[in-house]
């Protein structure tokens, strides 16, 4: 799918995991519902970062790319290495190693280690990192057309604020963990959950996700996991424009109204 599909998805899959954990009794407080769904937004986007023209790509200008040029290398040496008898020749790593599994947990885990260990610097870092790419991701026509240093300037005061609420009593930085020295722990959460949708989104299309990797599946190491090739379609056609983006937002909507009504 494309990056707006992809923060779409991931937002309302924050939202309908805030309803479904405020039915269960344990609601977010609304800081951790609205930033959430934003870092989940951002973090949706992040597994492309073995597409040198992925929208991550542009996102922090020279940085961004040649993080982009060292993933991608990354990810085709791994895919080399531990290549199935039945995986095909690759010449690049795209849809490999960070369409995974196992990335988005370690991805996840080594943010929420870095925000309890790292203090308000590091909180404000990985605030900073995914508003931006919420911004490049749902507001892109807007962020298409200005200055990348609007963008950063917009998603650096947005993490100011937003990490200031949460720091308040009751906002929510000690959310599902409560012990001493777990504060902010929940902040790999919404990270893992949007690697593992943009993975599933991309398993919707043609050429499927290998998001098991590296459980191997017959001869193959790198399984490219989807639907019947018949119930999938090309990313930027017309059902991910037409049906899967208003399905996101109306989802997403429904998740926040139910994730609130618990509040």
């Amino acid at each position: 799918m494309m990056g707006p599909a992809h923060s779409l998805s991931g937002a309302a899959a924050w939202l309908g995991v805030g309803a479904a954990v405020a039915a269960a009794g344990h609601p977010m407080p609304w800081p951790v519902l609205v930033v959430g769904a934003l870092i989940c937004a951002g973090a949706a986007l992040a597994p492309d970062l073995d597409h040198k023209s992925a929208t991550i790509s542009r996102a922090f200008g020279p940085i961004s790319r040649v993080l982009c040029g060292v993933i991608d290398k990354l990810s085709h040496s791994v895919y080399k290495a531990t290549r199935g008898q039945g995986d095909p020749r690759r010449n690049g790593g795209h849809r490999t190693l960070t369409h995974t599994w196992l990335w988005a947990v370690l991805i996840g885990g080594g943010t929420s280690a870095l925000a309890m260990t790292g203090g308000r610097w590091a909180v404000l870092g990985i605030l900073f990192v995914h508003l931006v790419l919420a911004v490049e991701g749902l507001l892109w026509r807007a962020a298409r057309t200005s200055s990348d240093v609007l963008v950063w300037l917009l998603g650096a005061t947005s993490a100011w604020i937003l990490a200031g609420v949460l720091n308040e009593p009751g906002n929510g930085a000690g959310w599902l963990f409560s012990d001493p020295g777990q504060e902010y722990l929940w902040l790999g959460l919404p990270i893992v959950l949007g690697a593992l949708v943009h993975d599933i989104g991309d398993a919707l299309t043609v050429s499927g996700c290998p998001i098991l990797w590296p459980i191997p599946i017959g001869r193959k190491r790198w399984y490219p996991l989807g639907p019947p090739k018949a119930m999938r379609f090309r990313a930027g056609s017309w059902v991910e424009l037409k049906v899967l983006m208003p399905a996101f937002l109306v989802l997403g909507g429904l998740g926040g109204l139910g994730a609130l009504e618990f509040i």
